[in-house]
């Protein structure tokens, strides 16, 4: 009895060792490829260890990049950054108030409104991107911040997800605020958001990945090196018809790729999953 007690512990272990196995091995193989030269790589079959052109890969990744790119590594994570950030913070201020508006303001077609953005959420992405892309080129903005960030900073999961925790908090909290003299917005900054900080910290981690991880945006707007993010550089990289491919750039580049997402994931695990159970309740 005792031991098929010890067996059926041991097998989930066992199947999330796997898991983690099939997980991590196209990573290391990555990591390896990352340190060595162009022709180590293009042999059959590859070595699995890592070379010794470590430094010498990850560092013209970072200041040069692949010769038939033009851009750095360097400047290709400052802009996904940049774009990520922006994302992530504008969506989160933008469903804040959206939320806040329509759970303690009483005003005509305020469910209409709710539902309207909410249905936003069956309409793909390709349905409204190029009606987007004609007003974005309209105002001047392709190859910029502002092109890359504002049409993605309206968000109807987050809308739901304040406007579900929202309906949670007691009615009794808006009115002692009300009664001690406290504005609309003086009690959304005073009260609502401190409540709020715990999903504000889940959705800033599920969004910045998000932002983070933007392709199509991306490679519709922008034409100019300067303006590349992470993912378009790579593309861009594997996609020279007259260049050798240098694979040994290419790898370092998608590595570095997974480092700031896995920084913020790492650093916001516990309010990231507290968010969510408060969410949740």
């Amino acid at each position: 009895m005792i031991e098929q007690r010890k067996s059926a512990r041991a097998f989930p272990h066992i199947i999330l060792w796997l898991a983690i196995l099939i997980i991590l091995f196209p990573i290391y193989f990555v990591f390896v490829a990352s340190t060595r030269t162009n022709a180590d790589i293009l042999s059959a079959p590859m070595p699995i260890y890592p070379g010794s052109h470590l430094v010498e890969n990850y560092g013209r990744a970072l200041s040069e990049g692949a010769k038939n790119l033009g851009a750095s590594a360097m400047t290709m994570m400052k802009n996904s950054f940049i774009m990520a950030m922006g994302i992530a913070v504008g969506k989160i201020v933008v469903s804040l108030l959206a939320a806040f508006a329509i759970v303690f303001f009483n005003f005509p077609g305020r469910k209409f409104c709710f539902w309207a953005i909410f249905i936003t959420l069956m309409l793909p992405v390709e349905v409204r991107i190029m009606p987007t892309y004609k007003v974005i080129s309209d105002l001047g903005m392709l190859n910029s911040y502002a092109g890359l960030i504002l049409p993605m900073i309206v968000s109807a999961t987050a809308v739901f997800l304040f406007r579900q925790f929202f309906l949670s908090v007691p009615r009794e909290i808006a009115e002692a605020s009300q009664i001690d003299g406290a504005s609309s917005m003086q009690f959304f900054r005073s009260i609502l958001v401190p409540m709020t900080r715990t999903p504000i910290a889940a959705m800033f981690v599920i969004q910045f990945i998000y932002g983070w991880n933007q392709y199509l945006w991306p490679l519709l707007i922008t034409t100019k090196q300067e303006y590349y993010t992470l993912l378009i550089g790579i593309n861009r990289m594997l996609s020279g018809a007259d260049v050798l491919i240098e694979w040994q750039i290419v790898m370092a580049t998608v590595l570095l790729a997974l480092i700031p997402p896995v920084i913020v994931v790492v650093v916001m695990q516990k309010q990231f999953i507290a968010g969510m159970t408060d969410t949740e309740k």
